[in-house]
């Protein structure tokens, strides 16, 4: 393949497409003149289908095509990469059923036509059954464009770390990272199967086209790992580099990790914007392993720098210059500090106090991102308001909604007469989750019994960290009250329900995440209503006197360069942040319970020449 300047460490063709529904839309439009030209020719197109969020817009764009464009589906043939086994056909985490439920019952493509291996074949006829899955591929011609994702670990279809090159469709263990993350999918980790039929990375491979999809900046890192890093076992998608037709489409968050975007200076001219100018001095600080201070003329020359370091004259201007601005985003006043010179601080003095609104994706969110800040925000003087937007409640397992309604129906039979009514609820939730089964629909009353869980906890973590009760809102949005993972969808009634919040509270700052998340997720889908609440308010009065913060929940956390705002903490305030951290029993990572992410931001800023810290936590300011 040939390369731009610009790409020339990109072993993989990269297209960067600014969201995912543009990408998604490019790819739909390639499918649409496949399957054209193939009808010209009298032949099927055969597409080879992914699943999870990330192939979930271009789904739903090929269901545009169809209802809207008439693009028909009768000459296609479709094969799945992969299947959870020990899973029945409509089991609610099924890959069958997800497709269903995506894509083909909303299309004409005839039911022959679809092929996914078979969870519950026995397993001494598993081998059997994916080389009759091998030989069907091969039956129609091979596939003529495969869709992929990519997981956390870089595996392609369910090839985990470890899977040849030349691997065919087969039974394979899942990897413990892919089981946590379907984790939720599955209400609790122990429920998730550990084995599944996979098509190869030699299946795979065999493809005549392939585009593999990704998007936010969870991705990014191991994005760049397949794109620019040796082919290896470790990370499947990798070996996509051999292939003469395949191809990366990335949404900008996706691609944050590609040396292109990240460091620029390397391949080619960077415009020397300010941000760029702190991202590179960050950076060489952090390759050299010495403060800011400290960087010399020659190491700039060294490492791509030189017209950098010309338009300051020599190091010593370029590197005072960036220790102030890095130096400057640290603040022990959040919310502003009163009566004091605001001119370097992130945050104005006045109005004092403000009314602060932090937006919750889902409970915990909020306390792993920058519950130290709430905590000092409150102790400041501020009236701090913490949003719930999305209840949880598929975050907590049957076993924990077991638990609540038995303590319950033993509490009612103390006094039968004054406890009738929550015995009888207590008697028909134990009734649901019995004949739901393990992997069963849950009902309306099964799910609010955990939303009402999960929001104890969420009331819990906000008191421990100095919130009024009656502070604490819970807007249940549609989206995830009326879905499930993978398959959100907005509704306009989300945008609505944040927009009445606003202009009930006014408020002088917003906290808020997943500006770079995943959109097919709870944090993207939670900051796009937001972000149309926001829209829709332009003339609002208050909203010039409002600036807005991102914090990150279970995102990857801020690079050096992008921190406006760096808010310390001692071990005493961390340790409370993690006490409040803990008050969510039902779900939690244990990640998120040992103050790792804040004390290497401290660590980083040490390295950085600035002051020593027990732990930061960290923010952006966003700008519509």
């Amino acid at each position: 393949m040939s390369h731009t300047p610009a790409e020339q460490f990109e072993k993989i063709s990269s297209v960067i497409f600014p969201s995912a529904a543009d990408a998604a839309a490019a790819l739909a439009r390639e499918v649409r003149a496949l399957i054209e030209a193939k009808n010209a020719a009298g032949k099927p197109a055969v597409l080879g289908m992914a699943t999870g969020s990330t192939p979930v817009p271009f789904y739903r764009e090929l269901i545009r095509l169809h209802t809207e464009e008439g693009l028909s589906f009768k000459n296609v043939i479709t094969f799945n990469l992969d299947e959870y086994f020990g899973l029945i056909r409509d089991h609610r985490e099924s890959y069958f059923r997800f497709m269903q439920e995506q894509l083909f019952k909303h299309i004409d493509i005839p039911a022959e036509n679809i092929h996914l291996p078979d969870g519950t074949i026995a397993l001494d006829a598993v081998f059997d059954h994916c080389a009759a899955y091998e030989r069907a591929i091969a039956d129609v011609g091979g596939i003529d464009l495969q869709i992929l994702g990519i997981g956390r670990t870089g595996h392609i279809g369910f090839n985990e770390p470890g899977s040849p090159k030349d691997s065919p469709t087969r039974l394979v263990p899942l990897d413990r990272i892919t089981r946590q993350d379907a984790a939720a999918d599955f209400l609790g980790e122990e429920n998730v199967p550990r084995f599944a039929i996979t098509m190869g990375v030699g299946t795979i491979l065999r493809a005549k086209k392939i585009v593999l999809m990704a998007w936010g900046e969870n991705k990014s890192e191991i994005v760049a790992r397949a794109v620019e890093g040796e082919e290896n076992e470790a990370v499947s998608a990798s070996f996509l580099q051999s292939h003469a037709n395949s191809r990366y489409f990335l949404n900008t968050a996706a691609s944050s990790a590609l040396t292109r975007v990240k460091l620029p200076w390397l391949v080619g001219r960077a415009e020397w914007t300010p941000q760029e100018t702190r991202r590179a001095v960050c950076w060489l600080s952090t390759k050299e392993g010495k403060p800011i201070l400290k960087l010399l003329d020659e190491e700039y020359n060294e490492n791509g720098m030189a017209e950098l370091l010309t338009r300051y004259g020599r190091a010593y201007e370029l590197n005072i210059d960036i220790f102030n601005r890095q130096q400057h985003t640290i603040s022990g006043w959040p919310g502003g500090k009163p009566r004091a010179d605001d001119s370097n601080r992130p945050e104005r003095a006045l109005p004092f106090p403000k009314t602060c609104l932090v937006l919750v994706p889902e409970p915990q969110d909020d306390v792993v991102g920058m519950g130290g800040t709430i905590e000092r925000l409150v102790s400041q003087g501020h009236e701090v308001h913490i949003a719930c937007l999305a209840s949880g409640d598929l975050r907590v397992t049957d076993a924990e909604a077991l638990r609540f309604a038995r303590v319950l129906s033993e509490t009612a039979e103390i006094d039968h007469a004054r406890w009738a009514e929550a015995l009888r609820f207590a008697a028909g939730i134990i009734e649901e989750i019995e004949a739901k089964g393990m992997f069963g629909d849950p009902q309306p009353r099964l799910r609010e019994l955990k939303s009402l869980i999960r929001r104890g906890e969420a009331r819990d973590a906000a008191q421990s960290m100095g919130v009024a009760a009656n502070n604490v809102h819970f807007l249940d949005l549609s989206f995830y009250a009326e879905g499930r993972y993978r398959q959100f969808k907005l509704s306009t009634k989300d945008a609505a329900r944040i927009g009445s919040l606003l202009d009930k509270l006014k408020p002088h700052q917003i906290y808020l995440t997943g500006d770079l998340a995943d959109p097919s997720s709870v944090q993207g889908m939670a900051f796009a209503s937001f972000r149309q609440a926001w829209s829709e308010r332009t003339t609002a009065p208050w909203r010039a006197n409002c600036r807005i913060w991102l914090y990150r929940g279970h995102q990857k956390e801020f690079e050096p360069h992008e921190i406006e705002m760096a808010v310390p903490m001692s071990p005493d305030q961390l340790a409370r942040k993690l006490s409040a951290a803990q008050k969510f029993q039902t779900h939690t990572l244990t990640e998120n319970l040992d103050g790792s992410r804040n004390k290497h931001i401290a660590e980083l800023y040490d390295a950085l020449g600035m002051a020593e810290y027990e732990a930061i936590e960290v923010f952006r300011r966003w700008m519509e």
